[in-house]
């Protein structure tokens, strides 16, 4: 069951599974925390105290009324810690959310312990963006949330798999709409992720970090990983072979083996 507390001008939406050190887990753009896989959530929660949520403007949180920016989000995710007690974590974020976790790391290095990066990029003119295609599918927002999150699946994982795993994927679609998120909060997630940029201040980032991504996401392309392992000092880089977008669900056990090795 997940619970809500006052964060500023939002009421936040989270969930605390687990025990042991914190873990804080940043979900991606227009996505609930029902997103992540159950089985990758449950690795993680036998032996850390995980901290899941929904963004600003996703799943149950609130959206408030200014324009969003992933500062902000990272703001919302450090208001939220507090707001639980928690004061210093594990942080790992998946898509957008690896780019809020990189706000929250330089913004707030005293709050991050170590630092996961998965299928994310730095923005800007640096940063290699997915084909007009794949723009095209993610920026289409007509007809059902069920609509929406199949075609979603096209980008999100290689057909292939998709075609061998028919249980999986109709799991997929089922969490995915669980919490379905407005179209004006959807483009104001997808503004706040045109508008980011860390590049430059990537080398500000001193907490050990692990970046992980698949070698066939064509929403992020892998491209993105390793720039992101080149800028911030001494990452440690780890790509999975075949894996689309999704990754973290594809491989979700041997996922959650990599990031229990690194974090300790």
């Amino acid at each position: 069951m997940s619970e809500k507390v006052r964060v500023g001008d939002i009421e936040m939406n989270y969930r605390l599974v687990g025990e042991g050190k914190p873990l804080v887990m940043i979900m991606g753009l227009t996505a609930s925390m029902d997103v992540w896989h159950p089985g990758f959530v449950e690795e993680l929660a036998g032996r850390y105290r995980v901290l899941l949520f929904d963004n600003r403007g996703a799943g149950r949180t609130g959206a408030g009324e200014a324009p969003f920016t992933m500062r902000q989000f990272a703001d919302d995710t450090a208001g939220l810690m507090d707001a639980l007690g928690i004061e210093r974590a594990f942080v790992l974020g998946e898509s957008m959310g690896g780019m809020i976790a990189q706000e929250f790391a330089i913004n707030h290095p005293g709050k991050t312990e170590k630092l996961v990066l998965m299928c994310t990029f730095c923005g800007g003119e640096q940063a290699q963006f997915p084909s007009q295609e794949v723009l095209d599918v993610l920026a289409d927002l007509t007809g059902t949330p069920e609509d929406i999150a199949r075609r979603g699946l096209t980008i999100g994982f290689p057909d292939e798999w998709v075609r061998s795993h028919p249980e999986v994927v109709e799991d997929v679609v089922s969490r995915t709409i669980q919490n379905p998120m407005s179209e004006e909060n959807a483009l104001k997630q997808g503004m706040a992720v045109f508008a980011f940029c860390t590049y430059d201040r990537l080398p500000e980032i001193r907490c050990p970090t692990l970046v992980m991504c698949g070698t066939e996401d064509v929403l992020i392309p892998p491209t993105n990983s390793r720039m992101l392992t080149d800028r911030i000092p001494g990452a440690k880089l780890v790509e999975f072979e075949g894996g689309g977008h999704g990754f973290h669900t594809q491989f979700h056990d041997s996922v959650a083996r990599e990031v229990m090795s690194f974090l300790g």
